[in-house]
């Protein structure tokens, strides 16, 4: 092999290596997609009348419940531009809700705001250290990557809690990864 073949190697090598790398933010991309569609819907699918209907007193409002899925995609863009969030200095505050078309709003700019951030975002930036704190208590030391799959994970899940308030209050509960009784075919 010659010195060209060997430096030509290195630089395929080079040029494989970084097309791997924007694969992982093309994959998160095209999930983040994926979940702003499907909480679309379940979003357009909460009744305002039922905002306040809880199935057991320690469980979550039906309104906070939906705000707080309507809201994970701009965790995105929170892991993406900040170290950490601590909620001793920043304590949420629930935004003004008053309608499904509410909720659909917040949803579209929290996604647009993550998407926007994970756009310009490099791999090497997913590597970062990313702290959620409460005080002194630490919640979560992660990297920003392993922050983004959390509000990915929180957003299935409670878009699974919001499901079950959906069956047992009789309102068709739609799809998520497949079917539903609802919603029986693709």
């Amino acid at each position: 092999m010659s010195l060209v073949d060997f430096l030509l190697l290195d630089i395929n090598k080079e040029e494989n290596l970084n097309k791997q790398k924007m694969e992982i933010i093309k994959a998160l991309l095209k999930e983040l997609e994926t979940e702003f569609n499907t909480s679309k819907i379940f979003m357009a699918s909460v009744p305002a009348d039922k905002f306040d209907w809880a199935p057991h007193e320690k469980s979550m409002k039906m309104k906070s419940l939906a705000s707080h899925v309507a809201e994970l995609p701009e965790w995105i863009s929170l892991a993406l531009t900040t170290d950490g969030l601590d909620f001793a200095t920043a304590p949420y505050e629930e935004k003004k809700i008053e309608s499904a078309d509410d909720l659909t709003k917040i949803l579209e700019a929290s996604y647009n705001a993550g998407k926007k951030e994970l756009e310009k975002a490099s791999e090497e930036s997913l590597t970062e250290r990313w702290v959620l704190r409460n005080g002194e208590q630490i919640l979560s030391d992660s990297t920003r990557y392993e922050m983004i799959r959390i509000a990915f994970s929180q957003t299935a899940h409670h878009r699974a809690q919001l499901g079950v308030y959906f069956r047992l209050l009789d309102i068709p509960v739609p799809m998520s990864y497949g079917p539903t009784a609802d919603y029986p075919s693709f």
